[in-house]
């Protein structure tokens, strides 16, 4: 009897530790995806990050966005890591870095290189440095640009303005 209680549980368990075996699922976007991001309606407030793995403050603020994500529902707030990594360096440093750091946060890589043909749509005085937080709501004509790194208790701060 405990050998079918025990095969049971381990039926239960195993799709769960193949879902966590799996690599980090990234989502490819390209200006159109990112426009429709940008011009999302819903009233909630998006923080949209862009970083790479190649970029130090990037890499050093990556974990406050982990744990301030957690602090909100993803109903009034909804977190996008908008990855600027070169395409062919997904698989050897994007998701090892992701897997690494058990990441939650939805990641979309960036697949047009060519920053100056989308920059100015995310913000016109943006000069392409990263690491670079949108923070918007459109439904409340909400808009912050945050250029450079932020720490901790300034991304629950700007959070907290704009909800």
């Amino acid at each position: 009897m405990k050998k079918i209680k025990i095969s049971i549980l381990l039926l239960f368990l195993l799709p769960y530790q193949l879902l966590q075996a799996q690599s980090q699922e990234v989502e490819y976007i390209r200006i159109p995806e990112l426009e429709k991001i940008l011009k999302n309606p819903e009233n909630k407030l998006f923080v949209v990050n862009f970083w790479a793995t190649w970029c130090p403050p990037c890499v050093k603020e990556f974990p406050h966005f982990e744990k301030v994500s957690k602090e909100y529902k993803p109903e009034k707030v909804k977190f996008l890591m908008v990855s600027l990594d070169f395409p062919n360096q997904v698989e050897k440093q994007l998701i090892p870095f992701l897997k690494k750091n058990k990441t939650s946060l939805n990641v979309a890589v960036m697949m047009d290189v060519d920053y100056n043909a989308w920059i100015d749509k995310v913000e016109t005085k943006w000069q392409g440095e990263i690491p670079a937080t949108l923070f918007f709501n459109n439904s409340k004509k909400i808009r912050h640009f945050h250029s450079g790194e932020v720490d901790e208790s300034e991304l629950r701060n700007l959070i907290n303005t704009y909800m």
